[in-house]
């Protein structure tokens, strides 16, 4: 292959590279345990976990106040897509990367959210499976009660007994 079309394709290549990665993230607003707005706009959803709804009360501001301290407010952080980029809500599916790392992980390894896994998004699921049982060993977070009795999912499902 001639010198000349080979660095040619490596060009393309590159620029196609760059053209496809996700644009930064500049933290505007958490919304509640695992949404946030970026400063553009988007509105991203962790990847991997669920918070409790704000509707559970006392737990479900407690999880959006552990979120607002991993992702303050002008705060920039890196959003990493895995299989499906979006979900049926329009939101931005990402594995949220800072400067202390995977927030998605710390966000359960706190106890502020249990392990969500809806495939094919499953990419670091098997490090916030870890992080998970770390936390509710230790009785971190939420799990210091009994918010996670019932899921969030559950509740969203008004699945819960009365009162959770």
């Amino acid at each position: 292959m001639p010198r000349d079309l080979l660095l040619l394709l490596l060009l393309l290549a590159c620029g196609r590279a760059v053209s496809s990665a996700t644009p930064p993230c500049v933290v505007s607003r958490v919304v509640d345990g695992d949404t946030f707005y970026c400063r553009d706009g988007r509105k991203v959803r962790l990847i991997g976990v669920d918070s409790p709804e704000l509707g559970q009360g006392a737990p479900g501001r407690a999880a959006r106040a552990a979120l607002g301290r991993l992702l303050p407010q002008g705060s920039a952080v890196r959003l990493e897509e895995d299989a499906a980029p979006t979900d049926r809500y329009g939101r931005v599916l990402a594995w949220v990367w800072s400067d202390a790392g995977l927030v998605n992980e710390a966000l359960v390894r706190g106890g502020w959210a249990v392990l969500y896994t809806v495939p094919p998004n499953v990419k670091y699921a098997r490090r916030v499976e870890r992080a998970q049982k770390q936390a509710r060993e230790a009785r971190a977070g939420l799990w210091s009660g009994s918010a996670f009795e019932c899921a969030p999912s559950e509740y969203r499902r008004h699945a819960c007994p009365a009162g959770r």
